[in-house]
């Protein structure tokens, strides 16, 4: 009896390693790419074998099973995750059958540093957001702010630190440039305050890495098993102790600013900084007021709670701050890795822009409306490499997708717009390359895609509020830069994407900045 006690684990070992060894050995000789599903530990083994590589090791799978693939989690876990990037199921999920399919119970917990914001909130809780930021942000007024917003820090903040860069020949690190100069820009439009994190010596913010480590932990709540990531939290390790730490900070700073925004409308007045800001029309002052008046005609409070209203405005940020210098850091990236694109989205700007002495200075949002070429760079900029790579969804009760897979209610369901960019029969046999072309009709206008193929911005009745504010931005930086500055990318500079929710360069981008000579477009 006591030598099969002793025996018995010697045997389910060995079982187990031969186990092992047909499951090897079956994979290496089909040359699949679809993860093999291990006995006991199912595909985790491939999955952190491929861990520096998330977003292609998801894109290779895809496209060795027809689109959609089944990841298998551990015996006993709930980790079994339905992966899609078939136009069919996103176009299904996102808007056919909209009302079922929702984030699902685990979003919350995985997000819940954005709290009841717009991004988590379900049903009419999000209706409700929607249809109060809609007037706010889609509206001439606070696009002519956006541009004035944006052009004012690059004036004052961003083109004068490539300046001394190309002056004294100093390397930066770009994308961190990009994501302090997007991180005030959106607090100036959702807060009327500006943080000013540029500056020539380029100080540390707190809060910019406070963003960056919330992320991070966040794409690993979504990789990982709840009770590993869970058990951190409890301990207080790892990425759970950043992301607490980001929430104290992100919250300390919000709170901070709704307190003196609701001090300056209590007295009446706005002091001269916050109208340097934007003069009452950034989102939080306009919010307010329209509450405020809804107050005084109901003769009730209207108003939110300041923790509402950190919600809110938290979202806002996330949404503008580092979308917009994930798709910035991309699209330099790739013009300076495809010099003949480069000089063509160049000379459009010379020949459309006002541009005197090797400069451009943005007076209105209607000249920059004409660069087609421009255009079509940034979307397929976004196109490569998504700011949001991936989105969870999860239905509400049974159903079937149209690639024929069944998914029970709750069922966790990953979308994968990375993947989809890079798949020959949605976008052809050069979907790898970067062809702004692709965006230009045959009459010489911008070509639109549908908003399920083209996922940069979500799809159905979720697509991003913010969409064309965020292409006035794009705009209006890369215009700017490409006339008066002209990147090289350091040899030393690994580009690979980040293992976060938001599609960062895990290395950043590392260049030197030179003066652009321009008088050979003019």
């Amino acid at each position: 009896m006591m030598a099969i006690i002793w025996y018995a684990p010697l045997l389910f070992l060995i079982v187990y390693l031969l186990l092992l060894c047909h499951q090897y050995f079956r994979g290496t000789t089909k040359k699949t790419s679809i993860p093999l599903n291990w006995p006991i530990f199912g595909m985790f083994p491939s999955l952190f074998l491929n861990e520096h590589r998330i977003h292609d090791y998801v894109t290779d799978a895809l496209r060795g099973c027809g689109y959609t693939f089944v990841f298998k989690g551990p015996w006993l876990s709930s980790v079994n995750l339905l992966i899609t990037c078939d136009p069919a199921n996103i176009h299904y999920m996102l808007s056919k059958n909209f009302s079922n399919f929702q984030k699902g119970p685990e979003f919350k917990v995985i997000f819940d540093i954005l709290g009841e914001g717009i991004f988590n909130a379900e049903a009419e809780s999000w209706e409700n957001q929607r249809k109060a930021l809609m007037p706010l942000v889609n509206q001439h007024e606070f696009y002519k702010f956006t541009g004035s917003t944006t052009w004012n820090k690059l004036e004052k903040g961003l083109i004068p630190i490539l300046e001394h860069a190309a002056e004294t020949g100093m390397e930066i690190d770009l994308q961190e440039l990009l994501e302090k100069f997007t991180f005030d820009t959106s607090c100036i439009m959702a807060l009327g305050h500006d943080p000013a994190s540029l500056g020539t010596d380029l100080p540390e913010n707190e809060y910019v890495k406070a963003f960056v480590d919330a992320e991070e932990a966040i794409f690993h709540r979504h990789m990982l098993p709840a009770f590993y990531w869970k058990l951190q939290r409890w301990l207080q390790i790892g990425k759970e102790k950043k992301l607490t730490k980001a929430k104290v900070s992100l919250n300390q700073f919000l709170d901070t600013c709704i307190a003196v925004k609701s001090e300056e409308l209590k007295g009446g007045n706005q002091t001269a900084s916050s109208q340097e800001e934007g003069g009452g029309l950034d989102l939080l002052t306009r919010y307010m007021k329209k509450l405020t008046g809804c107050q005084k005609e109901n003769g009730s409070s209207a108003l939110l709670s300041q923790k509402v209203w950190a919600d809110a405005l938290l979202n806002l940020i996330f949404a503008g701050k580092d979308t917009i210098s994930a798709g910035l850091t991309w699209f330099f990236w790739l013009l300076a890795t495809n010099p003949v694109e480069e000089n063509m989205v160049l000379q459009e700007c010379v020949t459309n822009l006002h541009v005197k002495q090797g400069t451009w200075e943005f007076s209105n949002i209607e000249e920059i409306k004409n660069l087609v070429h421009l255009h079509g760079a940034l979307c397929e900029s976004l196109r490569l490499f998504p700011p949001v790579a991936m989105q969870h969804k999860a239905p509400a009760k049974v159903d079937i997708l149209p690639s024929g897979h069944r998914l029970n209610p709750n069922a966790k369901t990953v979308l994968s717009f990375y993947s989809m960019g890079r798949m020959e029969k949605i976008w052809g046999t050069d979907c790898c390359e970067f062809k702004p072309q692709r965006w230009i009709s045959e009459h010489g206008g911008i070509k639109h895609e549908p908003s399920f193929k083209f996922t940069a911005f979500n799809a159905g009745p979720r697509t991003c509020l913010g969409k064309d504010v965020s292409f006035i931005q794009m705009k209006i930086v890369a215009a700017a830069i490409i006339c008066r500055f002209q990147f090289q990318i350091l040899q030393s500079n690994r580009i690979a994407t980040s293992n976060s929710v938001i599609l960062h360069m895990r290395h950043g981008l590392k260049v030197k900045v030179s003066k652009r000579n321009v008088g050979k477009f003019a």
